[in-house]
């Protein structure tokens, strides 16, 4: 193996190693929420945990992925890395629900920087023939991590502490900055750029704003009140400010021109898609399962490894597809599986055997596995070296704003339907108003002890009942998702395959 081949591989692993940080540190929080919340109390809020890390990190995306266009891809992945490694350490010290989301929101800073530069310097790096392989490595990454990572979470939760799954991340960001710092070579000539502040400023602003109305709408606030309308009239002023200076900046955060291209828009329009569905599966399977079926953490992490391999053979598959067959027919493979699976969520219950919940989670994870790689690719198809960090960022940017909508719209939903049913079933049962006015007992395995059979299994069924009914909204952007892969078009990787006549000609000469 030659010194060059030698530090590609280290890359690769840098690479593969942060990846595997930043999307573990999803599973394992989403195993180990039962547990936090049960210590920390804050059900009402605990969506935050993951809605806050998704805002930052999609806000980050599109800029860091111009930036690293603009000045070079490895001073930007290693930025994000020490940013998300700060950003562990903190939520590690964390002593409420309300801190612990601040500092996620410091960690998604980091990751808005890793996973989109990540899979541009995978293009950088390898020719057409090899990236299907190299991206459908980097997506088995997501579901690898996601086997490991509720079992490692389940582990350290029981056995050591919650705070253990955020450290977890320090030997591993090392490592993974170690071999970035001394073998990715750049040989990209980077043109200066103006910077679009203003479209990122009034991106973010956007966002956030509407972030907090659909959280605090209904809840903190009614929704005609003055909070809450003033927060929508904040999100719809800055987003039409967006538009309008995205049209006339020279170098826009996100380019309108690149949405031209008919596979980069509905590609997009897919991964929010997806986004949007998945992320349910992601958070409240682990809170039916701890929360339903009781127990520890080790058992949601446990039940969660069929869906995260399925993933890993999906995204495997997907990846090799990529050089047969047109990104829009690998898509609607994994529609075949992912839509029926969503929709077999939807008719989970409290008598549900495990092994009947097993297969819905394999069918599920197997079918969103191809979007892992497949879009990561088609989102950068057709772009030359200097836009491939914007495409690939606004790919990544769709898939975490879809995940962003989704946790905070379907976590209301949930929530509302979960508060429903607790309020017509023990409306007037003063007694037993105490016992059960606090959501965090379902959770807790002590707690859960002290509550009577009937009462507990009355809690149970309404939350199980909540979170199918959740699964069931989820459909209609699974459903989206299809309408959009059949406008995806015929484009596939195309392979440049060696003339055999060129030497002959070279010989003649």
């Amino acid at each position: 193996m030659s010194v060059k081949e030698s530090r590609v591989n280290f890359v690769v692993a840098g690479l593969l190693l942060g990846l595997l940080m930043a999307s573990m540190d999803n599973t394992i929080v989403a195993t180990a929420m039962g547990t936090i919340v049960g210590e920390m109390g804050g059900m009402d809020k605990f969506v935050w945990v993951t809605s806050a890390y998704m805002v930052t990190t999609m806000a980050g995306m599109p800029i860091f992925g111009k930036l690293s266009d603009m000045y070079g891809r490895k001073r930007f992945y290693i930025f994000g890395l020490v940013v998300f490694l700060l950003g562990s350490i903190l939520c590690g010290t964390a002593n409420s629900i309300v801190q612990l989301s601040i500092y996620r929101a410091i960690q998604g800073i980091g990751g808005g920087a890793l996973m989109p530069i990540a899979f541009t310097i995978i293009f950088d790096l390898f020719p057409p023939e090899k990236r299907g392989k190299m991206t459908g490595l980097f997506g088995a990454v997501f579901g690898t991590s996601s086997v490991f990572g509720p079992l490692l979470g389940a582990y350290i939760t029981e056995y050591i502490s919650w705070q253990w799954i955020f450290y977890i991340n320090v030997p591993i960001g090392i490592l993974s900055l170690w071999f970035i710092v001394f073998n990715y070579r750049e040989s990209l000539q980077h043109r200066k750029q103006s910077i679009d502040w203003w479209g990122a400023i009034t991106l973010v602003g956007a966002v956030v704003s509407l972030m907090f109305a659909l959280e605090l709408g209904g809840n903190q606030y009614a929704w005609g009140s003055v909070q809450i309308m003033s927060l929508l009239i904040a999100f719809a002023v800055l987003f039409i400010v967006f538009l309008l200076v995205e049209r006339k900046a020279a170098e826009p955060i996100i380019s309108f021109a690149m949405f031209r291209k008919r596979l980069f828009a509905a590609s997009n329009a897919v991964s929010l898609m997806y986004g949007a569905s998945f992320i349910i599966a992601t958070v409240y399977l682990p809170i039916f399962i701890q929360g339903v079926f009781g127990g520890s953490a080790t058992n949601s992490g446990l039940i969660l490894m069929p869906m995260m391999l399925g993933s890993v053979f999906g995204s495997q598959i997907g990846g090799l597809l990529t050089t047969r067959t047109s990104f829009r027919n690998i898509m609607l493979l994994s529609a075949v599986f992912f839509i029926p699976g969503v929709y077999l969520l939807g008719t989970i219950s409290t008598d549900l055997p495990r092994w009947l919940l097993t297969t819905y989670m394999i069918i599920t994870g197997f079918g969103v596995g191809f979007s892992f790689s497949v879009l990561g690719m088609s989102v950068i198809h057709g772009f030359d070296m200097r836009q491939r960090g914007s495409a690939s960022s606004t790919g990544s940017f769709f898939r975490s704003l879809g995940m962003t909508l989704g946790i905070t719209v379907f976590g209301i939903l949930q929530r509302n339907l979960f508060e429903g049913g607790m309020t017509s079933s023990f409306a007037g049962q003063k007694s037993m108003a105490g016992l059960v006015s606090d959501p965090r007992a379902i959770l807790s395995p002590e707690l859960r002890a002290s509550i009577p059979e009937p009462v507990l299994e009355q809690i149970t069924t309404i939350l199980a009942n909540s979170i199918a009914q959740t699964f069931q909204w989820a459909l209609v952007p699974a459903g989206l998702a299809l309408l959009f892969i059949c406008l995806m078009g015929k484009e596939r990787v195309q392979i440049k395959r060696p003339d055999p006549t060129a030497g002959q000609e070279g010989s003649k000469a």
